[in-house]
């Protein structure tokens, strides 16, 4: 039987091996989605809402526990991995709170002798495929909306973070969600496909990277199904000349380089008005060099490894090839003593001179670094922002909140962020634009995803 293993960043210790899914789980897996699926659909609203807001309760009561699990399988400080915790809490909360007025029937206008409305149905059986650079939190928005809204779910995890899938499993099964309505696979990339392509499965939310997410939608093409693709990105972020500096600089750097900079939503590049620009670098480069590198067990961490040591080389070629193009980079290594060639240890870097021509400032980074672009005013700043693949979120900051809107409304971004950044919302549709993806998820907008429309037109007789 094959295995997958879990190779920890914190060591390259095998944190944990499982067993993966073959032809026979998989359709046990499907037959008891299809079963249970039925009955749950017709589960009142207000009963799914407890059962989420019970499994709300089961992870902050765990929330240490699946905390230093996060730290050992994917590599983030101790420090912030309960804040996942947190987050998994108020994203799912949102949803549940607002799922009874979103799920409920359209009512149209009267109608003498007519009786007129459309009905949310669920899909079916959705597939979840989740990451591992944020494991709870990518994966709680889709299978929490898709469960209060009647489907059932099956979750394929990263194999970096299988624990995550069972952990979530677990969680709603104590809360007394019925038996087989969501389940894991342990799946390679072949079941993994095999596994979309399935009839039953009738709506899919993947998060993962442009290629993976393209030979998916291939995989899937002619089923007419839905297909949620949360992909790539290189937000930018734009500093104003009335900006609060301090500010600006310390969002920014923490967009930059949380999570070792391992977020679809962080900001990889950064355009600062001339006027600001210097100062900006100095008090960016300061607050840079605070970070303390290092195993991120250790509570004093503040920036733990990437997750392998193949991501972190290519992180530092994108550096390596920017510098001899002519960017300059303002932080020596030296002063990181755990960062070394060859390992998933690195020293995060700011640079300058950097132009769009440099892969650095077209491609996703996914690691702690940052470029920072003079602009000489907000037609430039705009035109560098929209000149981008990608188009998940942008940042401004600006104490002008008029014009911040009129930049606002000419972003190709799905989200648009004023003196903030890298922030989920769970309020707000999450969506890209471009090579970040498409579809939606969170808000009452993500329902509309996971449900099809069902007119009801009677006329009444007698």
């Amino acid at each position: 039987m094959h295995h997958l293993r879990c190779i920890s960043p914190v060591d390259n210790s095998i944190y944990l091996e499982r067993a993966l899914a073959g032809e026979a789980e998989v359709r046990v897996a499907l037959d008891r989605a299809i079963a249970t699926q039925r009955a749950w659909r017709l589960t009142p609203i207000s009963e799914r809402v407890e059962i989420v807001h019970r499994t709300v309760e089961f992870f902050l009561d765990r929330k240490n526990r699946l905390a230093e699990e996060i730290c050992w399988m994917m590599g983030r400080p101790i420090r912030y991995a309960p804040g996942e915790i947190e987050g998994v809490a108020e994203r799912a909360s949102a949803m549940a709170d607002i799922a009874e007025e979103a799920l409920a029937d359209i009512q149209l206008s009267a109608k003498s002798g007519f009786s007129r409305f459309i009905r949310r149905e669920p899909l079916g059986v959705s597939l979840v495929i989740a990451p591992w650079n944020y494991p709870y939190l990518t994966a709680v928005n889709a299978v929490v909306p898709s469960l209060l809204a009647g489907n059932a779910v099956i979750l394929k995890h990263s194999a970096q973070t299988p624990l995550c899938a069972e952990r979530m499993v677990e969680a709603f099964r104590e809360a007394g969600l019925p038996y087989g309505v969501f389940q894991f696979l342990h799946l390679n990339h072949a079941y993994t496909q095999r596994l979309a392509c399935a009839e039953e499965i009738q709506h899919i939310a993947f998060t993962g990277s442009v290629d993976a997410g393209a030979k998916l939608e291939h995989s899937v093409a002619g089923r007419f199904i839905q297909v949620g693709l949360e992909l790539g990105g290189k937000d930018p972020a734009y500093v104003r000349e009335d900006a609060n500096l301090q500010q600006a600089v310390e969002a920014v750097v923490d967009g930059a380089f949380f999570n070792s900079g391992q977020s679809c939503c962080g900001i990889e590049r950064a355009y600062v008005q001339e006027k600001l620009f210097d100062e900006f670098v100095e008090r960016a480069v300061a607050q840079v060099s605070k970070y303390q590198l290092g195993r991120p067990d250790n509570p004093h961490t503040t920036l733990g490894p990437l997750v392998r040591a193949e991501a972190a080389d290519r992180v530092r070629a994108q550096i390596d090839e920017a510098v001899v193009e002519g960017a300059q980079p303002h932080l020596s290594t030296s002063d990181f003593p755990l960062d070394k060639r060859g390992t998933q240890y690195m020293a995060p870097q700011l640079l300058t001179g950097v132009r769009h021509k440099m892969r650095l400032m077209r491609e996703e980074s996914f690691g702690p670094v940052l470029g920072v672009q003079k602009v000489h005013d907000d037609g430039e700043a705009l035109e560098f922002m929209n000149n981008s693949q990608f188009g998940l979120t942008a940042a401004i900051f600006s104490q002008d909140e008029e014009v911040a809107l009129a930049i606002g409304d000419h972003l190709q971004a799905g989200t648009v962020f004023l003196n903030r950044c890298d922030y989920l919302d769970p309020e707000l549709a999450w969506t890209g634009v471009k090579r970040s993806g498409r579809g939606c998820t969170l808000s009452r907008i993500g329902f509309e995803q996971l449900t099809r429309p069902k007119s009801f037109h009677f006329k009444i007789q007698g």
